[in-house]
């Protein structure tokens, strides 16, 4: 049988990159798992070294952290922090900066994607019986979430991946990452400002939404629990227990419950991330396994091109993730960095976050607020995106590009 393996990998890279296959019902997770299965029924990855391919304690943090985000959802924590900030609908810019920031520090400590998963459906309604534009707001409400989770290794699934397989420290991490997200954050709230000046209540959506709300009612006992499991892994991080141990333990001590069926925290675990995962990691086996990355790295050397330059790390993760997402260009890519330089994994964290803004496809939480708001009849453009995305991640990458430049200049790279 020829060899299989680099065909396969194009193919499955390609799809997901466009999302879809023409003719088919496929969407990335999709495309990604019949790329799985193709390796592995051509021969190109054995069975056995299928299984051994998939990175489990990544797997393993990430099923955990959404067991904990599915307790607080359930609990109403959620929903909660999105109606307090409805306050300040009396004072639009306010309103738009507390919703953010209450959107980026959840999102730094739990899955971005549930973070606007929950608030979305809360922003829409809320906006529409004001009569305000949505726009801003549920731009913020993506931007926020998607810098906010680049200053912590639980922050995204990419932060996740980069974490375990560079086995970065916690803390060190959060010095590294947290300063340049707070300043990104905030001239993101800023663009905002600028773009959608005087823009804030001039709503030409429909008010009357007759949808009703199916939210969790707010439950302190249960936030309570949620919230208490969120301290204990945070103190457990900074020991050294494995991550992924201390996850799954407080995941399974919150199983244990008298309120809550399991099969309703299961039921909110993101099965298609955690299949996507699973089926890249096989894919990309093959490849790393041949030496090819190495290969590659040489080729771009001799043409001046290396990875320990961060700018052209910071151009390359910026590139790639807006081709084929970021979680798939940051599992290809990490394979290229140095385990014994921290700066260049810290670098390819930032950099593919903060990428996730630029264009819709960037990132799932970009596409979970798009299609959450699609129910209530709000429609954001690619280029209303664009309109606020673009420069948003331009000042988020030279806020990167400065950070770069003065460790540089006082040595402490």
């Amino acid at each position: 049988m020829p060899d299989l393996a680099v065909p396969i990998f194009i193919i499955t890279y390609l799809g997901v990159a466009l999302g879809r296959i023409p003719g088919l019902m496929l969407d990335r997770t999709g495309i990604a798992l019949l790329g799985a299965i193709a390796m592995i029924a051509s021969g190109a990855v054995p069975l056995s070294e299928a299984m051994a391919a998939i990175d489990l304690p990544t797997i393993i943090l990430l099923y955990a952290l959404m067991v904990l985000s599915a307790q607080l959802r359930l609990g109403g924590f959620y929903t909660w922090v999105a109606g307090r900030t409805t306050t300040l609908l009396d004072r639009p810019r306010l309103f738009l900066l507390s919703s953010m920031l209450a959107a980026a520090l959840l999102s730094a400590l739990l899955a971005n994607d549930i973070v606007c998963l929950a608030f979305t459906p809360v922003l829409c309604l809320v906006l529409l019986k004001k009569g305000f534009n949505p726009l801003p707001f549920l731009l913020g409400l993506a931007a926020a979430s998607n810098i906010g989770s680049a200053a912590t290794i639980i922050g995204n699934p990419q932060n996740m991946l980069i974490g375990q397989v560079g086995r970065l420290h916690f803390g060190r991490f959060l010095l590294w990452c947290g300063p340049p997200t707070l300043i990104a954050l905030a001239g993101a709230y800023l663009i905002l400002c600028r773009i959608y000046n005087g823009d804030f209540t001039a709503s030409a959506f429909p008010q009357a939404v007759e949808l009703t709300p199916d939210w969790p009612p707010f439950d302190r006992r249960q936030t309570s629990k949620g919230l208490i499991g969120i301290l204990v892994l945070l103190g457990l991080f900074f020991t050294p227990i494995p991550r992924e141990l201390s996850a799954i333990t407080v995941a399974a001590i919150l199983l244990c419950s008298r309120k809550i069926h399991s099969r309703r925290i299961l039921e909110l675990v993101d099965w298609q991330l955690l299949t996507l995962f699973c089926s890249l990691f096989i894919v990309l086996h093959p490849i790393t396994s041949r030496n090819i990355p190495s290969l590659l790295m040489e080729a771009m050397a001799q043409q001046g091109l290396t990875l320990s330059n961060l700018l052209a790390l910071t151009t390359l993760s910026t590139i790639l993730s807006n081709l084929v997402s970021n979680v798939p260009a940051v599992m290809f890519l990490v394979h290229f960095l140095d385990p014994n330089v921290p700066q260049q994994w810290y670098v390819l964290a930032l950099s593919s976050t903060f990428a996730g803004n630029l264009v819709i496809i960037g990132s799932i939480a970009n596409l979970i607020v798009i299609e959450q708001a699609r129910k209530f009849r709000i429609e954001i453009s690619f280029q209303e995106h664009a309109r606020t995305g673009i420069p948003i991640t331009l000042f988020s990458l030279l806020i990167m590009a400065l950070l770069i430049y003065l460790h540089r200049f006082f040595m402490l790279l």
